[in-house]
């Protein structure tokens, strides 16, 4: 027993030290970590070192990583963005699983293979690795923008496909006449799928919440993380019993707790989880690659990756571009879901277990199937490297789909607008942000801050954030020629929008207090009159009027530069309007007069 448990423990840290080793060496060459866990599980497994040789156990357990990846995505995901997502899930998702499974049958037939393997083949392949597209998605920061929840959508589609896929393959199951064969009427197969979807609802509209609360007031951080736990896996062992999938049934207890007050406590206690599960995931698919059997019938497996992968690929840019996506997107999204994924698997192994096709046919697919999980990272790489830049160089990427509107709009989050979100989250405001750099958008996303992409200054743009509706703009670009667009748009669509523009000095302040805004704010007025309060301090000025003069200061130099607006003309150069020069004069010897007030004033 002894040494039995010793070999187990053996195991683990041989998978732990592998994960530990490959995957900060793949990622320092910049091949990405899902690439160094399935070179860690090729090392490790039968046909490597030898150290485990029952990969499929390892992945049907880690299988739960993916699981617990789709309820963090439901946490995302609103009951009304769901819902937003209904054309692409139904629409976009039938019509590129649809002409996939058509041209992979081809394939299939032009190799000479029979109508039913070649079907067979084809919607095992179509099956998209949702590991594999959610990880990717996730380090790029994308699980929340448009062409992400495109993607997101077809991978929900393909879960539901998965229950009249197993239908299917018992159908086509050649009748022995030595089994006796168990009836199930009609109606039960249909009932209870529905049936689990409805319990699951149900429970997550009146019980969920009230359970989160009388944990909470229990204190006990790991009940919390059991309970968290314990809804993940009893909603993903309730959709299994009905016939859909595990990450469906997760899926969606996310999506019922999207609006909950623990959601935030619930994404930290399973992101641990999920990260560890998935890792191990993508380690038995490494260990699964059954070399030997490459090596026997390479020509074909090889000749099958490349020619389902291109065709696939082909079919999901075709079908992007027809439901509206631009040249980089499409090819981006055919590239990340060209490969076969780990639904692959089960329904192969259905099609064997029911006589639909051989073990030798099984083996080929699965390695098919593994093969092209593998090269997906590789072609990532290439397209991001190369192919994009060369081939997709200015093309304009297509701003996110706005759909929620609130009564703060925020234009910018560089480091301007960064320090305004800041102080409205910690007081519990939500702004709509509109930011343009995308490698800004990924990296706030890791840090827990949505925003969308766009050019905020463009009016569709503004209407999808709800201009018309909502009570303050706040506009933190650099860019003045845009935020002075925003601000005029802004005003006329919303007469009664409180606006508070960023401004790059006086002139800029004139422009927007001409264009509309309430409140300029100059970008470098308050750090400039902090150093020359500091710059008196140096002096030996005593705190209390170096306080009391930088208030004053602040004041006065913000009701001239309101004054002066007013006479500001922008088709006059810069120092020759008389009557704005005229008040600055005026202005400077009432300053000087009001601070030699203070000074003269006994301390």
């Amino acid at each position: 027993m002894a040494t039995e448990n010793v070999g187990q423990l053996a195991s683990v840290v041989s998978l732990l030290g592998a994960a530990l080793i490959a995957v900060p060496l793949f990622k320092k060459i910049g091949l990405g970590s899902v690439l160094g866990y399935l070179a860690a599980g090729l090392a490790l497994g039968p046909f490597g070192l030898g150290l485990f040789n029952n990969a499929a156990a390892i992945i049907h357990f880690a299988e739960l990583g993916v699981v617990m990846f789709l309820f963090l995505v439901g946490l995302e995901m609103q009951p009304k963005h769901l819902w937003g997502l209904r054309k692409y899930i139904f629409g976009m998702g039938s019509l590129q699983i649809l002409v996939a499974i058509a041209a992979l049958t081809l394939i299939g037939i032009a190799y000479g293979f029979s109508l039913q393997f070649s079907f067979i083949a084809a919607a095992g392949f179509v099956l998209t690795s949702t590991a594999i597209v959610m990880q990717t998605l996730s380090d790029r920061g994308e699980m929340t923008s448009d062409r992400g929840r495109r993607i997101i959508a077809v991978l929900l589609f393909e879960d539901l496909l998965i229950v009249p896929l197993l239908a299917f393959v018992a159908f086509l199951a050649p009748t022995n006449p030595n089994m006796v064969q168990e009836a199930v009427p009609i109606w039960q197969k249909f009932l209870l799928p529905i049936g689990s979807v409805v319990i699951l609802v149900v429970s997550g509209i009146w019980l969920l919440n009230p359970l989160f609360r009388i944990l909470a007031k229990t204190k006990i951080r790991e009940l919390m993380t059991a309970a968290a736990l314990f809804i993940v896996l009893g909603a993903s062992l309730l959709m299994e019993a009905g016939g859909l999938s595990m990450a469906m049934g997760a899926f969606l207890a996310g999506v019922l707790l999207s609006n909950s007050a623990f959601r935030h406590q619930l994404e930290v206690d399973i992101d641990p989880f999920k990260g560890l599960l998935l890792g191990l995931f993508f380690l038995g698919v490494g260990m699964s690659l059954d070399i030997s059997h490459i090596l026997k019938n390479w020509a074909v497996i090889i000749s099958c990756v490349f020619a389902m992968m291109f065709a696939k690929g082909l079919v999901i840019y075709l079908v992007a571009r027809l439901t509206g996506s631009n040249k980089a997107d499409s090819l981006d999204r055919a590239i990340l879901m060209a490969q076969g994924g780990e639904f692959a698997f089960v329904l192969f192994a259905a099609a064997t277990q029911q006589g639909v096709i051989s073990e030798e046919v099984n083996s080929n697919m699965t390695a098919i199937v593994v093969l092209s999980m593998m090269l997906t990272p590789l072609f990532i790489i290439a397209h991001q490297k190369w192919l994009a830049p060369r081939f997709i160089a200015g093309e304009l990427q297509t701003p996110d789909h706005i759909d929620e509107q609130g009564e703060i709009i925020l234009i910018g989050l560089g480091r301007y607008g960064q320090i305004v979100n800041h102080l409205l989250a910690a007081c519990g405001y939500t702004p709509t942000i509109i930011e343009q750099d995308t490698k800004l958008i990924a990296g706030m996303k890791r840090r827990g801050i949505k925003s969308y992409y766009g050019d905020g200054s463009h009016p569709d743009l503004l209407h999808k954030a709800g201009i018309e509706t909502a009570k303050l703009l706040i506009v933190a670009i650099n860019d003045m020629k845009k935020a002075i667009s925003i601000v005029k748009h802004a005003r006329h669509s919303n007469p009664h929008i409180k606006i508070i523009a960023r401004a790059y000095d006086r002139v800029s302040v004139f422009e927007l207090a001409q264009a509309g805004a309430d409140v300029q704010v100059r970008e470098t007025f308050d750090s400039a009159l902090r150093t020359g309060k500091q710059a008196l301090r140096a002096l030996d000025f005593a705190p209390e009027k170096v306080h009391r003069i930088g208030d004053m200061f602040f004041g006065m130099d913000r009701h001239n530069v309101k004054v002066m607006a007013e006479y500001y003309d922008p088709n006059q150069p810069r120092f020759t309007n008389d009557e704005m020069l005229k008040i600055a004069i005026e202005h400077d010897q009432e300053m000087m007069k009001a601070i030699r007030q203070i000074l003269d004033e006994e301390t």
